[in-house]
């Protein structure tokens, strides 16, 4: 068991504050920072802080995985930790964006592989051949874009935002199933000429923007983030997009499960994500990256859900409130240690059933000691331990009320 260092990511759309403020680092930080990454992704692997100097934790796992895995983990994964561990800290939107299934990543990525294409060009749609099913927990406040919603409610705030030009969306949405009229429309919104795009777009804005000023509330939101989708990314087709998906606010602890094909895009805050460790991402607009319309087409699941289907579900369990992840690699939960618990040691449980395989841990607030078999180490908030395999199972001592993310392999 040991302190883990993450790996942060610098991009436009990240916080200068945010990340700098939770690792207890000098604010605000000279570049803006969007992720911070805990895991073993070869793309940006972790450090374990050891004596003689931090040591690569995909080295280590590789170096050692029967000790770091386990031998259950082993044989359902190979010889790779199967989840990843990122902070998230979004002061701009991210990119309207969907994960691929593990049957369609396995063939894109021999796809690509067998056209030459290097892992780590721009146009690369699949950078290993994992799919990418990821929960989102909000540490504060967090807005987002996700799933599809329903078509009737889309047709309803189409209808709301008096905009002649959106009467042929309406009628495709009013005219097919769900599911067929969601891709029809969005399809048509995202191969259209530039000229057209760049009409619609403004008039959706001055849509938005008389709804906004009548003082109408029922799609306040979504009129609010269309304009400031609008002026971020001006004459961009995922603008109209949006208007197709569940607009979604999560407070502090609350989540949701993002499964393949759920075109979404995070809008702000900070949250904490656990996912297969997989940096497969298929764009579809907000963003100067590489889009490839074909292919997320080829991705997407239309299929319609609503805002209650995305939220993950927790369940308690002593300390422990799991949140519900239908994935192999990951499961995650949320460990409170309140005032009855400080100062006693105490079991930091694993759901009924599964591995005792490796552990990350990260402390969201207050301190607490951990012991494991090898030793014991003290978490303060924005700290991050790693607990191998053959170091669990674990007990902690708080020192002051605390509560610590925990993600481990699923059932």
């Amino acid at each position: 068991m040991q302190l883990l260092r993450g790996a942060i990511r610098t991009y436009a759309w990240g916080s200068r504050t945010a990340i700098a403020e939770f690792t207890g680092r000098p604010v605000p930080a000279a570049h803006p920072e969007a992720e911070l990454w805990l895991g073993a992704n070869p793309g940006d692997p972790s450090w374990l802080q050891e004596p003689g100097g931090d040591v690569s934790l995909l080295q280590t796992v590789i170096d050692d995985p029967e000790g770091q895995l386990g031998a259950a983990v082993r044989s359902r994964f190979g010889d790779a930790l199967p989840f990843l561990v990122k902070v998230l800290a979004a002061d701009e939107p991210l990119s309207l964006q969907a994960h691929p299934s593990a049957e369609q990543a396995a063939e894109g990525f021999q796809r690509e592989e067998r056209l030459g294409i290097p892992v780590n060009a721009p146009v690369r749609n699949y950078r290993d051949a994992s799919h990418k099913p990821e929960l989102l927990v909000a540490l504060h406040q967090f807005e987002a874009l996700a799933g599809f919603r329903p078509a009737a409610k889309t047709v309803e705030l189409l209808q709301a935002l008096a905009v002649a030009d959106l009467d042929p969306a309406i009628d495709l949405l009013k005219d097919q199933s769900d599911a067929d009229g969601l891709r029809a429309l969005f399809t048509t919104w995202i191969t259209a000429p530039q000229p057209h795009v760049d009409v619609l777009v403004t008039a959706v804005l001055d849509g938005a923007i008389n709804y906004v000023s009548s003082g109408a509330t029922e799609f306040a939101a979504e009129a609010k983030t269309v304009l400031e989708l609008g002026e971020r990314y001006p004459g961009d087709a995922g603008v109209l997009a949006s208007l197709l998906l569940n607009r979604i606010t999560l407070n502090p602890g609350e989540g949701i499960y993002l499964s393949a094909g759920n075109l979404h895009a995070y809008l702000r805050g900070v949250g904490l994500e656990v996912m297969a460790n997989s940096d497969n991402v298929l764009r579809g607009g907000l963003t100067p990256k590489h889009v490839d319309v074909p292919e997320l087409l080829r991705v997407l699941n239309f299929n319609p859900t609503t805002e209650s289907e995305l939220r993950a579900d927790t369940h308690p369990d002593g300390l422990a409130s799991f949140y519900d992840t239908p994935t192999e690699e990951f499961a995650a939960s949320m460990l409170t240690l309140g005032d009855e618990q400080v100062g006693h040691e105490v079991d930091a449980p694993l759901r009924p059933g599964a591995p005792q395989g490796p552990q990350i841990l990260l402390c969201i607030e207050g301190t607490t000691a951990v012991h494991g078999k090898s030793g014991t180490l003290t978490l303060s908030r924005g700290a991050a331990a790693w607990v191998a395999a053959d170091d669990g199972p674990i007990r902690l001592v708080a020192q002051e009320p605390t509560k610590i993310f925990r993600a481990t392999v699923g059932l």
